[in-house]
């Protein structure tokens, strides 16, 4: 599920970048809560997913 939303993430922030295009204020803008749960979400993910991997490296180490 953390990488559903990072890439989600990820998508929404290249559309954003190349084409000042927001996907998830597009799809989601007539509900603001909602938008918000969304990027919050991402956020989240992405923290998890640093977390995971550093975590997994410091395995490696040993």
């Amino acid at each position: 599920m953390a990488w559903v939303l990072v890439v989600i993430g990820a998508l929404n922030w290249g559309l954003v970048g190349l084409f000042h295009f927001d996907l998830v204020s597009f799809l989601l803008g007539s509900v603001p809560m909602i938008e918000r749960i969304v990027y919050i979400l991402v956020g989240l993910a992405g923290l998890y997913l640093v977390v995971f991997f550093c975590r997994c490296c410091m395995a490696c180490k040993k």
